[in-house]
């Protein structure tokens, strides 16, 4: 077996995932799965993951329906065509799950994402910090003499682009919710 080469670095894969890149192209789904509203429910779902070695890349949850008692997660992984196949065929056999939908290949989809960041700085790059949340459409929500708070939605791409350019001028802090997503038209 050859050596790994695994790049110095953060990384956005799994540990799990230690095989040859090229063996077969790694895709990105956003999957939205409706379930009941009970207890256990997200472990069951989460545990579908982790017990297998898939990786979630984002994961939101919320209630949708208060009538019905459903919840809808929303999940980003990766995977090859076929272990996205079967993480589907596999959230559709649990119980409390009443609808699996695959908006990557359902047709367009609109995904957002919120994130907090606290930027911490004076001078010239407390200047050039407000200068960059102007063009990224970024909200002021807390200010200090010596901080921001940045509020900012937007495509995931675009959150990494602006942690990007925040980080040499004093990222501190930063959260994300995760990666929302509709599928678009009248359905």
């Amino acid at each position: 077996m050859a050596a790994l080469k695994i790049k110095k670095g953060a990384s956005r894969k799994s540990a799990y995932d230690l095989r040859d890149p090229h063996a077969e192209v790694i895709e990105r789904h956003t999957l939205a799965v409706v379930v009941d509203n009970e207890a256990g429910v997200l472990a069951r779902v989460i545990g579908l993951f982790s017990g297998r070695g898939y990786n979630i890349e984002s994961l939101t949850v919320a209630e949708v329906d208060h009538t019905g008692h459903r919840s809808r997660i929303t999940i980003v992984t990766t995977g090859t065509p076929q272990v996205i196949e079967q993480i589907k065929a596999q959230l559709g056999r649990i119980v409390p799950v009443h609808e699996v939908h695959d908006l990557t290949v359902e047709g367009a989809a609109v995904e957002r994402e919120l994130a907090l960041f606290k930027v911490a700085g004076s001078g010239e790059r407390r200047v050039e910090a407000l200068r960059l949340a102007d063009i990224f459409r970024a909200n002021v929500v807390d200010s200090t003499l010596e901080s921001f708070v940045f509020e900012i939605t937007g495509s995931p791409e675009k959150i990494d682009a602006f942690a990007d350019l925040m980080r040499p001028l004093g990222l501190a802090e930063l959260a994300r919710t995760g990666v929302a997503a509709l599928a678009r038209g009248a359905e």
